[in-house]
């Protein structure tokens, strides 16, 4: 991987810190989690789908609520392919709490930690945005993780087809390098892997 793209790799890696370091999610009240379970999905999710179901329990949590992340991870027995994900985690900012919460988006449950639909995170103490870790706007967020995948993927075709069976990883963030939200897909490791940042406002390839 470029020195460019390590560097970039490490601006997005400090706005994904606060997702790394949350506790594990708690699931929503029964009620609304029974009634959740029904509608999720069996197969993997583009990242907009899970978004939106996370933002309306953030919404409930805080109405100033503004979203700061968005990953993909993975759910024992569910590929994640395609840009699509078993699992996804948004975390939100709210600055008149001072606080932030990560919520979860699964497609299954997984014991004893991951429960099946919309679970949501400790609240802990967020001071605000900085110039690596900034909130979005849901306008720019156009290009769904789908979309990304497949633009990332034809600039790392050459990269995958000699490291078969390396599975990419796909998060979203904003820092204030970046013209809006960026999608960062990532095959491998940091010690050999391929990076590409796409924009999530345009689809374009962020250089």
């Amino acid at each position: 991987m470029s020195s460019n793209r390590l560097m970039a790799a490490a601006v997005l890696a400090c706005i994904l810190l606060f997702t790394s370091c949350s506790q594990p999610p708690k699931a929503s009240p029964k009620g609304e989690a029974e009634a959740a379970k029904a509608s999720v999905p069996a197969g993997p999710v583009s990242g907009k789908t899970a978004f939106w179901e996370m933002y309306k329990s953030a919404h409930a949590w805080a109405t100033d609520k503004v979203p700061l992340t968005l990953e993909s991870k993975t759910v024992a027995g569910v590929k994640n392919e395609s840009g699509k994900a078993a699992m996804w985690t948004a975390t939100f900012g709210s600055p008149r709490k001072h606080e932030a919460r990560t919520f979860t988006y699964a497609v299954a449950a997984q014991d004893p930690d991951i429960a099946k639909g919309v679970s949501v995170g400790r609240a802990l103490p967020w001071s605000g945005p900085t110039q690596s870790a900034m909130p979005f706007d849901t306008a720019d967020f156009s290009v769904d993780s789908d979309g990304a995948y497949q633009t990332a993927l034809a600039q790392a075709a050459d990269w995958v087809k000699r490291h078969p069976g390396k599975e990419p990883s796909l998060a979203m963030g904003n820092a204030s390098r970046f013209d809006g939200p960026v999608w960062l897909v990532h095959w491998g490791d940091q010690k050999s892997g391929y990076a590409v940042y796409v924009s999530a406002k345009s689809g374009a390839v962020v250089k």
